[in-house]
């Protein structure tokens, strides 16, 4: 059976997680990742995600698709049936002695389950609510999944380019920002809770995360009236420097935004020229003269391979990246450098936590289990 890890910073908390699809079992693994024992409820039916997710459909169909396993590890897996006066029992045990629920549910969902009015049962108890939309809302009840925030929220308007028109951010962004933007408010609730002794409601809405995300975005559009429009691969910083150049073979992105930074291109590039250009010399020049410059970057970017640039770029102190695709990413010597990645069973990998507390890594504590596999050992364990 699985459990927290002793030195870990949430080791000694108790976690349920009855969550389901990516942002909530994504949180709870986060949870995990810290330390914390994190028992997955699940319906005799288990989570959907163990049937659907990912390109691998033969371990789909033996309900451990690649989507699911990604935030699997380290978790009990006990199975209530919610739907009986037994399973809502043996619910009230086990949060008798937890410290924190992790759901996903509509309200409906879980009046009609009976998980109403946890804080008055439950004094210590933190329950974190995760929802498209939030509590409070005309739209609470409204479902949603990651490509609904990015279209509701403006998101998706913003990605692509006038000739594509919106486009979907290619990974379930607003799923996992969402588990992060749990985690972190769920963190702060127990430092509360050590303070006055009580738990609290966390209210988490994907819809909200996503305004987050855009922070710079949504503050210079109510500031201005400017609605952002696609720009396909330029920086957010609008600098004609900033953005995705193609080379003689493959492409190079560059955050060139300052006059330094500038310098450093146009000396890597030999055309220091450049630096007395009055087209090109200041930053408001550059601007206004951002097809021409653009020219002169493809035509000199042509000479050479991207790898090529990115290490002489690089060296002269540019802010560059090669354009990768993500098995060339993953085959990168800072993706073991750093041990973001850990294994799974099957042969598969998933990322941890991104970011390293101390000088300590922190990996999951066992591996995805079977469903059902813990149900006997904790029902029996109770709250001790």
């Amino acid at each position: 059976m699985t459990g927290g890890q002793g030195g870990a910073p949430l080791a000694g908390m108790r976690v349920m997680d009855f969550t389901h699809v990516l942002a909530g079992p994504a949180c709870g693994y986060m949870l995990g990742l810290l330390g914390a024992e994190v028992i997955k409820i699940e319906s005799p039916r288990g989570d959907a995600m163990r049937w659907r997710g990912g390109t691998d459909k033969a371990a789909a169909s033996e309900g451990r698709s690649t989507a699911w396993a990604t935030q699997a590890a380290g978790k009990a897996s006990v199975v209530l049936d919610l739907e009986t006066k037994y399973g809502r029992a043996d619910m009230d045990r086990l949060l008798a002695g937890a410290d924190v629920l992790v759901e996903n549910h509509l309200p409906g969902t879980l009046e009609r389950l009976g998980l109403t009015g946890l804080s008055d049962r439950f004094p210590r108890l933190i329950h974190c609510a995760m929802t498209g939309y939030g509590r409070g809302s005309e739209m609470q009840d409204a479902p949603a999944y990651d490509i609904n925030i990015q279209a509701a929220s403006g998101l998706m308007s913003l990605t692509g380019t006038t000739e594509t028109g919106p486009m979907r951010v290619g990974a379930p962004v607003m799923d996992y920002a969402t588990a992060l933007a749990a985690g972190f408010a769920i963190c702060a609730a127990l430092v509360e809770r050590d303070r006055t002794g009580r738990g609290t409601f966390v209210d988490v809405s994907m819809f909200d995360t996503a305004l987050t995300l855009m922070a710079s975005t949504v503050t210079d559009m109510t500031m201005t009236g400017t609605v952002p429009k696609p720009r396909g691969t330029a920086a957010n910083s609008r600098s004609p420097t900033a953005g995705v150049f193609p080379c003689r073979n493959g492409a190079i992105a560059l955050g060139v935004n300052e006059d330094r930074h500038f310098r450093a291109l146009a000396e890597t590039l030999g055309r220091l020229a450049w630096l007395d250009d009055p087209r090109f010399a200041t930053a408001a020049a550059r601007a206004e003269n951002r097809e021409a410059l653009a020219t002169e970057l493809i035509y000199l970017l042509g000479a050479e391979d991207a790898e090529t640039w990115e290490a002489r770029l690089r060296a002269a102190g540019v802010a560059v990246s090669v354009l990768r695709t993500l098995d060339q990413a993953l085959s990168m010597p800072q993706v073991a450098g750093r041990g973001v990645l850990h294994d799974l069973p099957g042969g598969g990998h998933a990322p941890g936590l991104p970011f390293i507390l101390g000088r300590q890594r922190l990996a999951p504590s066992g591996p995805p289990r079977t469903l059902g596999a813990d149900t006997t050992a904790i029902l029996k364990r109770g709250k001790g």
